[in-house]
């Protein structure tokens, strides 16, 4: 089991920046998937990003306009969030796979969420 910390969440308008940062507590952090995913109110969790072994991928809605690294040595991931729009308003969820996967049931492990709101 990895344990996750997400931070970095905020209020942003439309057209601005923010950086989520997850911090994990994990031995041979190096060896798992990293991911990113968001849920919206009223909507099912969603992929946004994911990394492994330096292969990344997107959902279409992002790519872009995220980017998504992974610091082996400090046991981080981050993706940074550019050109953000209103529809990308979610809680973000940090999460963890033994493989490179996209959907939700291949992570065992998650954050508790950190909130971006963006204003239009």
């Amino acid at each position: 089991q990895v344990q996750l910390v997400e931070s970095g969440g905020g209020l942003v308008q439309a057209g601005g920046s923010l950086r989520l940062s997850c911090a994990a507590s994990v031995r041979a952090f190096s060896n798992y998937a990293m991911s990113w995913f968001r849920q919206a109110p009223g909507k099912e969790r969603e992929f946004v990003a994911v990394i492994m072994y330096g292969c990344t991928r997107y959902a279409d809605s992002v790519a872009g306009r995220f980017t998504i690294s992974r610091d082996n040595d400090a046991n981080t991931v981050s993706l940074q969030m550019n050109s953000l729009k209103p529809e990308d308003t979610a809680v973000y969820y940090c999460a963890a796979s033994s493989y490179l996967a996209t959907t939700p049931t291949a992570f065992h492990s998650w954050g508790q969420g950190t909130q971006v709101t963006v204003s239009s």
